[in-house]
């Protein structure tokens, strides 16, 4: 598989060039066990640092791709190989229309049922040759928990797209691993709404710049405190650097 992983402040990113998405997607397919797709923000990079259960699916999942501009920077800040940057719907949309090419499956899991309705509809006509073999929305009662799981375990579909509504968000993927088949998962708490068009996704343009993050401050201003950490994570970097810490 065309990919590279790095490490930076001891968190593996791995670094997926888009001509090589091909060969990474039909790779993943290729492997035994459930293969979890994490896309990385700066804030879940911190996390990830910590010991605990996040750092441990970090550490285990398939494929870490940031989306953060600050991750790449501080690879390169630490002369290391600066990985690509992509957004998490438009990183998705590629999988999607290669996994079309080769009439492969989905299932869909999460948001509210109108949300899911709508978002199966606008994949179908979007991606016409993809086969969706099953769909389950979230805030789903704990008793069909294992039901859930039993249907997409049958239906085995070779992605998983999970939305709101997961109990856990993605550590739901790490906390079920043994009870999935092999496959890509992936979640992401915006993209079934999206799809839906019942949110608007990040432009082309703003995601470049990298100003995402001011529409998420625009919706929760407390957000705005996030900046101690992007200074901390500036100041971790800039100690690595000096001291020339294994990174």
């Amino acid at each position: 598989m065309a990919v590279e992983r790095i490490h930076l402040l001891k968190v593996p990113l791995d670094i997926v060039h888009e001509e090589d998405m091909e060969e990474m997607v039909l790779a993943l397919l290729s492997r035994d066990g459930p293969q979890h797709i994490i896309m990385l923000s700066l804030w879940d990079f911190m996390r990830a640092r910590h010991r605990g259960e996040f750092q441990s699916l970090v550490s285990k999942a398939a494929l870490v791709i940031p989306t953060s501009r600050a991750l790449v920077r501080g690879a390169r800040f630490l002369k290391k190989t600066a990985p690509v940057r992509y957004q998490s719907f438009s990183f998705i949309i590629n999988v999607l229309g290669i996994l079309e090419r080769y009439y492969k499956t989905l299932y869909l899991l999460g948001g509210n049922n109108r949300s899911l309705m709508q978002a199966e509809k606008n994949v179908r006509s979007t991606f016409p040759h993809l086969g969706i073999v099953g769909r389950f929305a979230g805030h789903y009662h704990r008793s069909m928990e294992r039901k859930i799981q039993t249907a997409i375990v049958k239906a085995h579909p070779s992605l998983v797209i999970m939305g709101n509504g997961i109990p856990g968000g993605q550590r739901w993927i790490y906390r079920n691993k043994s009870k999935l088949h092999s496959g890509i998962f992936f979640w992401d708490a915006d993209v079934i709404d999206i799809f839906s068009e019942r949110k608007r996704r990040v432009s082309d343009k703003t995601f470049e710049r990298g100003h995402e993050y001011l529409g998420q401050i625009v919706k929760n201003p407390f957000r705005i405190l996030r900046f101690f950490q992007y200074l901390w994570y500036n100041l971790v970097l800039l100690y690595y650097r000096l001291f020339r810490v294994y990174s």
